[in-house]
């Protein structure tokens, strides 16, 4: 065919070499606010370098190499030996190099770590979400294993390190580790004490011979996992390394990877336990109490993934339409797509100053944020990973046919989507825990209030909302089965709140006008006319050069 026929005119150029840290106002502001300002100066710095690389095209291949070549387990050597190990594509371990380096498993250990990590988290996972998973899993173990301090000592060091070492060794040989977990079985799901695991003593310090089978064990290749089994008193958590100290490898049979939806990148696994050596953590029978602070970390990182996905999309989005032309003119100056674009941006902005939100009150750890966190976070994790689905969907059709294409990376983060709202517990494990905590804790609903309560008298529409809020909460009553909307209205005057007291007028009125005033459509795109869209749009604009 004749070349002058392939002219390519009026395509938009690819969103790389940008900061996205510095493009992410939302973010970069939210980090100002919850920093001490004596951390600033560095943490910009780490995070503009974070920022810097993700938006590379180095860095956005290695998110594709990566989703294109998923693991593969290899249960057997050529000789017929068990070894029962999964190999990644070398784009993998150069991305979870970068992030334990940037410190996304070390907050824990230094001041303001949960903000500047929730922050880089949120900016790296941007380029490529599945390796999160052991991330996560690894930051979160650290609250878990305090419970035991001779457990923490010997594995905190290695957890929150900044060294990345891929391979079998026994841990003290490495300079660190990562850590997974085996919670579930095939029978019980979410309802962790139908564990069958079995548990049985070795020893009177600690040691235990584990059997039984776990239907989700997420990335099998991390060098330990905490996992629950029954023991003699009852459900308990364990610590089970991979490889024992004389470098024996523990028994741990993957049977299986999962197929799944997306998340490609990242192995999933189901795993047998025959006799499997493991160290007790925290008493016996106090299983689901020792685990919970890392189920909680979790949750939170659960909230993060969906805000940095949210916020890839709407990027994608504002950048295509940016210098798509149609009918006349660019996309992004066309009204309806303006209103569109600007929806978007509203859910994006209020998730991830939501995320911060919560990251920060992790960093004060004081009583009060403490009950805070103790409704914010199921609610958070509820609301925030439900709407990023939606989120995706509609960005994907701001690219038309082109965002339909894999080659746009929209479909991969359209199928990474729906994840968060399954992982540590679906919609309703989550509404349930907000209706435990409002009837066993009154202190969480008391903090929650406070939290809401500082942003009465700016905004009529969310003054109405929280008076609503109260007068359902007077009545629990009968409230499972509308403890979903419960739960929704409960997220949607925080992010309300939050978004009054700190983000610029035009997106708190555009904000409360649809979400709490009830000006609002089915889908995205129908917030009120007269509302000041364009700026809202301006500021999800990422920031770019092209070439």
């Amino acid at each position: 065919m004749a070349a002058s026929t392939h002219t390519v005119t009026n395509q938009a150029p690819p969103l790389v070499g940008y900061d996205v840290y510095t493009s992410d106002r939302a973010l970069s502001e939210a980090v100002e606010r919850h920093l001490d300002p004596e951390l600033l100066d560095t943490a910009r710095g780490e995070l503009t370098a974070l920022g810097t690389a993700a938006g590379s095209a180095q860095v956005q291949e290695w998110g594709v190499l990566a989703n294109e070549n998923p693991p593969k387990l290899r249960t057997h050597d050529r000789y017929g030996h068990r070894v029962d190990e999964v190999d990644f594509h070398p784009a993998w371990h150069q991305l979870l190099d970068r992030a334990v380096s940037a410190g996304l498993t070390g907050a824990w250990t230094r001041e303001g770590g949960h903000v500047r990590r929730a922050a880089g988290f949120l900016v790296w996972t941007q380029a490529e979400g599945g390796h999160g998973c052991p991330i996560s899993m690894t930051h979160a173990a650290v609250p878990a294993l305090r419970t035991d301090p001779a457990l923490a000592a010997e594995w905190e060091p290695r957890l929150t390190s900044a060294v990345y070492e891929q391979g079998l060794r026994p841990a003290a040989q490495k300079a660190g580790v990562l850590f997974g977990m085996g919670m579930t079985e095939k029978q019980g799901g979410s309802d962790v004490r139908a564990n069958t695991t079995e548990a049985k003593p070795l020893s009177g310090d600690g040691q235990y011979g584990l059997t039984g089978h776990k239907w989700f064990c997420s990335a099998p290749m991390s060098d330990g996992f905490l996992v629950l089994a029954q023991a003699p008193g009852g459900l308990t958590c364990f610590l089970v390394p991979r490889i024992l100290e004389d470098g024996a490898r523990n028994a741990f049979a993957i049977q299986r990877l999962k197929d799944k939806l997306g998340n490609k990148s990242n192995a999933s696994s189901e795993v047998e336990f025959d006799g499997t050596w493991a160290r007790r953590v925290g008493d016996e029978g106090r299983g689901v109490r020792t685990i919970i602070e890392m189920v909680a970390a979790t949750r939170l990182d659960c909230v993060i993934g969906s805000a940095a996905l949210m916020r890839q999309a709407v990027a994608q989005a504002v950048h295509h339409t940016t210098y798509r032309s149609a009918f006349g003119g660019l996309l992004i100056d066309k009204p309806l797509m303006r209103n569109v674009l600007a929806d978007l941006a509203l859910e994006s902005e209020a998730a991830t100053a939501l995320a911060l939100r919560l990251a920060a009150a992790y960093d004060d750890g004081g009583e009060q944020e403490r009950a805070f966190l103790r409704l914010a976070v199921p609610a958070a994790k509820y609301w925030v990973t439900k709407r990023c689905t939606p989120v995706a969907v509609e960005a994907l059709e701001c690219l038309g046919g082109n965002g339909y294409v894999e080659e746009s990376g929209m479909p991969r983060l359209l199928r990474e989507s729906p994840l968060n709202s399954i992982w540590e517990g679906a919609g309703n494990v989550q509404a349930l825990d907000v209706l435990r905590a409002l009837q066993r804790e009154p202190g969480a609903l008391d903090a929650f209030l406070q939290e809401v309560g500082r942003a009465r008298g700016a905004d009529h529409r969310l003054d109405n909302a929280i008076k609503e809020l109260l007068t359902e909460l007077a009545d629990l009553d009968g409230i499972e089965a509308r403890a979903r909307r419960l739960v929704e209205r409960m997220a949607l005057v925080l992010q309300g709140a939050l978004l009054v007291r700190f983000a610029p007028p035009e997106v708190s009125d555009a904000f409360c006008a649809s979400r709490l005033g009830g000006d609002w459509g089915t889908a995205f795109g129908t917030l009120p006319h007269s509302l000041d869209l364009g700026s809202v749009v301006d500021r999800a604009r990422p920031l770019f050069s092209p070439s």
